[in-house]
This record gives structure tokens, sequence and C-alpha cells, in this order.
């Protein structure tokens, strides 16, 4: 896991403005590693992460679409049940709020990324280094139920 840049861009909700910045930046050759859209009834909200943040910047500039730029945690994680359930698990444990997620789509049995912004984007880092986001788990002290669990 690491922490990368995602781009949050306001369009018009109206038919075409997802493909044209999808286009411009296939164009450009970057790639989109997880993208999400949100709609409102006047705008959409665009968030994703690309591979090429300055390349990423120009097309929306040039396309004159408002964006702002973020830090948020990137997770890789198997694409088999349970593999998102543990990750908001261990963020749970150690109360890091988990604002918005959202994941890529991967092959089954294969890869998936899931992008999380979390309230504290270093401790969840290593929380999830320590503990291996994809698989193991380390047990709790006994006794001791995640803040989810307290009711």
């Amino acid at each position: 896991m690491e922490s990368r840049k995602q781009f949050t861009a306001w369009l018009e909700n109206k038919p075409g403005r997802l493909a044209k910045i999808c286009s411009a930046l296939a164009k450009e050759k970057v790639n989109i590693t997880a993208l999400t859209v949100m709609d409102t009834r006047e705008q959409s909200v665009l968030r994703l992460v690309t591979d090429n943040i300055d390349t990423t910047k120009r097309v929306f500039t040039e396309l004159g679409v408002p964006y702002r730029v973020n830090d948020v945690l990137v997770v890789e994680m198997t694409n088999r049940p349970g593999a998102l359930a543990r990750v908001c698990e261990r963020l749970a444990e150690e109360h890091i709020n988990i604002e918005y997620a959202y994941c890529s789509a991967g092959a089954k049995n294969g890869k998936t990324v899931g992008v999380f912004k979390v309230s504290n984007l270093s401790r969840a880092i290593r929380v999830l280094s320590n503990n291996g986001a994809s698989g193991t788990r380390q047990r709790r002290k006994p006794g001791r139920l995640p803040a989810y669990a307290r009711g």
C-alpha cells in the first residue's frame, strides 16, 4: 500500500463529459488506476487516481475542468471475499476513520486496488504495513473489541 495523489473534478452532469476526460487521458497514455463518479442534480463529482500526476493536471486544465488534488491510501488486495473487510476492520481497530472509499475492477482471483480517504494517512500506512493488508491478520489482544464492534 502507498500514499497516492487523487484528483477530484467537478463535471457538468451531461452525456459525454466523462468520456471526454477518459479519452484525453488515454490519448496522453495516462492509465487510470481507479475511478468513481457520484452525481448531484447540477454536476457530477469525479474522483480518480492515475499513473501520471503532471499529465493529468495538464489534461484537466486544458479541458477547463475544475479539480483539486489530495492524498489517499491505495491498497492492493486479492480479489476474493473478505479482502476488503480485512482492510476496513484493521483500520477500525486502530480508530482510523474511512471518509470514503472506492475500488478498481480486478480480474477474478487476481488483484484489485482500494482507494481510501482516511483520517490519518501516515498511521493507516503504518498499521496496514505491519499487518499485511491483503492476507494475514494479527490477533487482537484478548478482551479488546475493535471500535466498530463496541456499539
